[in-house]
């Protein structure tokens, strides 16, 4: 992320992080605020104080200096803490102003929470690198946590936490507040690049019987699973052993840094989505401003086939024909003006999900607690999304049901009211989702169109208003689109507006292939009016249900991308 400067009781920690891949710079906090003017005049501070009481010391050493220490964490997906850097060692303040940097990596695709603990040091220790220090030999003076989005949200890039405590010798009773620790965010410059490639390959490999391969590039980031996650793709060039591809743009914010590893796998494209590898390499922007240099090409290769240990290198060639740095604004100079994203989601009642009642359903709500499919898909869009919107509220529709006493309705308010779709919070959005399984019959056909104009009414509101507000909307279904060209039609019309459509769903991949428009071609209505932009991200809900976290990371991963296109394309700046 970048720079982050905690304060307790006034006094300021610096956390240099990278956001969306960013990186932010810290300043020397005594330089650039004025707290130490301040910290005379400021009251005791409640975490040394409760240290003293606890000793049975009370107000007359209240005042005491303590020697703080900070120290950052990432909290991971299985709960365990991972270091990330300790702030140097303030001696004699109550109010410290920390210098030494943190950088902490911002994937927008993924909720990264964040915990900080503040310790006083032990005076035989000051002598010791702060690296080497146990923590378990110092006094802790409170801990705070918050979610990175929470921080780059702010217009101010600046949040206050409370410094709390367990206290032990309470039992039951609630974590006690022992002060503020203030946490600021700046983006470094670095972050601030946008890398234009113009790409070519050569003698690729012919897969297809009657003509020859329609070769697409996907370009991916390697995650701290060691997952991959397509960052960008390319669009289809038919027929053709030699392509030239139009120029892409990788950011920071996507990649992480430009020493971070990419991963460039070349497929031939098929209709079915079972697209054949061609090749692949992995290289950091580093690497390819060097082939470009050079301009020398890199074999790719495929890799090791079953029993052997080195992977095949072929006589395919990949040339880095152009490579052009810019600075432009970032996806997070939106968010620090204020531009939030707007979640939205629309659920899948048909038949075709299954007897509600049945474990076997898609809408089986299991007595153990355990989400199904449609609850987990909610959870995880919906909590990475959630803290991009102020009031979090979001709408929320059904398709495909048929009310008590009613027709079947292709979008209804899944709160069950005729006058309004918002609910509050992502529970919210829990909460209406069970109160519709109970209060309507599951019925047919698939139909998206009505659920996009809807979501795209809403943006075009908000354009109309002046708004800097970008909507996501989710759309979970089971079955096979019936209304696919209306669906096209929805679509090209919101590619005019702030407006991007994640599906998750089990239905016909060649369909939401279409959809998807990676194969390159723009979508089409039937009046010949074509899509301005790609604005849909697809992922099967097999995927899902098999519970991997790349399914989010892969259906937001490109979000930030589609979000800058539109509003680079209108010329639309920070406000």
């Amino acid at each position: 992320m970048g720079n982050c400067f905690s304060d307790t009781s006034g006094g300021r920690m610096a956390v240099n992080g990278a956001a969306s891949s960013d990186d932010y710079n810290i300043h020397n906090h005594k330089k650039h605020h004025h707290h130490q003017s301040q910290a005379a005049s400021d009251g005791p501070n409640d975490a040394l104080d409760q240290f003293l009481r606890s000793r049975g010391y009370y107000g007359l050493y209240s005042q005491i200096q303590s020697d703080p220490m900070a120290v950052v964490y990432i909290k991971r997906g299985d709960g365990t803490l991972e270091e990330l850097g300790r702030t140097e060692v303030v001696l004699n303040s109550i109010n410290p102003t920390w210098i030494v940097k943190v950088n902490v990596t911002y994937h927008f695709e993924v909720m990264q929470s964040l915990v900080f603990c503040v310790f006083d040091v032990d005076t035989q220790f000051h002598n010791v690198d702060v690296k080497m220090l146990k923590l378990d030999e110092q006094q802790s003076l409170g801990e705070a946590s918050c979610a990175l989005s929470e921080i780059v949200t702010k217009s101010s890039r600046s949040l206050t936490l409370d410094l709390i405590q367990h206290d032990l010798s309470a039992g039951s009773k609630p974590l006690r507040s022992l002060g503020k620790l203030t946490v600021h965010a700046e983006e470094s410059i670095s972050s601030k690049i946008t890398t234009e490639l113009v790409v070519k390959c050569m003698e690729l490999e012919n897969k297809d019987v009657f003509s020859k391969s329609d070769p697409f590039l996907v370009i991916s980031k390697i995650v701290e699973s060691g997952i991959s996650i397509p960052v960008c793709k390319t669009e289809v060039i038919k027929n053709d052993l030699n392509p030239t591809w139009k120029p892409v743009s990788l950011n920071i914010q996507q990649v992480g840094s430009k020493d971070s590893p990419l991963i460039f796998e070349c497929f031939n494209f098929n209709g079915n989505g079972k697209h054949d590898l061609l090749g692949k390499m992995q290289k950091s922007l580093l690497d390819l401003e060097r082939l470009n240099s050079s301009g020398e090409g890199e074999n790719l290769f495929l890799p090791p086939p079953v029993g052997h240990d080195k992977p095949k290198v072929l006589k395919s060639k990949i040339f880095v024909e152009r490579f052009m740095e810019s600075v432009q604004y970032t996806f997070l100079d939106y968010l620090a003006a204020g531009c939030e994203l707007n979640f939205m989601v629309a659920v899948d009642f048909t038949a075709s999900n299954g007897n509600p009642r049945l474990p076997d359903s898609l809408h089986y709500i299991d007595p153990s607690g355990r989400p199904n499919a449609y609850q987990k898909a909610i959870l995880d869009v919906g909590g990475v999304l959630q803290f991009y919107d102020s009031d979090r509220r979001f709408p929320a529709w059904g398709f495909g049901a048929r009310p008590i006493d009613g027709p079947v309705s292709h979008c209804f308010n899944l709160n069950g009211s005729g006058n309004y779709c918002e609910v509050d919070g992502i529970q919210g959005i829990m909460t209406a989702y069970m109160s519709a399984l109970m209060n309507v019959s599951l019925a047919g056909p698939t139909l998206f169109g009505h659920v996009i104009t809807s979501a795209a009414t809403i943006a075009s509101r908000s354009l109309a208003e002046g708004r800097q507000k970008y909507y996501v909307l989710l759309i979970i279904t089971d079955g096979v689109i019936t209304d696919l060209q209306e669906t096209k039609d929805a679509i090209v019309k919101a590619s005019d507006l702030p407006l991007s459509i994640l599906i998750v769903g089990g239905a016909d991949f060649k369909e939401m292939e279409v959809l998807d428009a990676d194969k390159g071609d723009r979508l089409e209505s039937d009046t010949g009016r074509l899509s301005s932009r790609d604005i849909v991200q697809f992922v099967p809900f097999r995927d899902v249900q098999n519970g991997e976290i790349s399914v989010v990371q892969s259906l937001l991963a490109e979000l930030p991308t589609q979000f800058l296109t539109y509003m680079r394309s209108r010329g639309i700046e920070p406000q």
